[in-house]
């Protein structure tokens, strides 16, 4: 793998992390968890990144050739998971300003994943 794609995926992740994390707190609160407990739930489950890392470290070797296909992979669940979240939301919303600001939003993340693909060619 090169720093480019090293440079890609941070950035892609920090736009996924920062939104979810919101929403993960948002959701612990909603479900009747303090803030400060629902705070620390999310910071430890978090904390499995760390783990995730260095398993990737050891596995690097094994899986460095496959570096293309799982990142297609990894782009096509994300489309996925979005579509097939975010759409049937938008049918069951009532105002048409809304459902336009969520497409757009959506149709922009699309947008930068291979506007980033071309800033950061392999």
């Amino acid at each position: 793998m090169s720093s480019t794609v090293g440079v890609a995926t941070t950035i892609a992740v920090i736009f996924h992390e920062l939104p979810q994390e919101m929403g993960d707190y948002g959701i612990l609160i909603y479900g009747g968890f303090s803030r400060k407990r629902a705070l620390t739930l999310n910071f430890a489950v978090s904390l499995t990144v760390v783990v995730g890392g260095m398993v990737a470290i050891f596995l690097i070797g094994w899986v460095e050739a496959l570096g293309g296909l799982l990142i297609a992979l990894a782009t096509g669940g994300f489309i996925y998971l979005g579509a097939s979240e975010l759409v049937p939301e938008l049918h069951q919303e009532k105002t048409l300003s809304r459902s336009a600001v969520q497409f757009i939003a959506f149709v922009f993340g699309m947008i930068l994943i291979w506007w980033l693909g071309k800033i950061f060619p392999e």
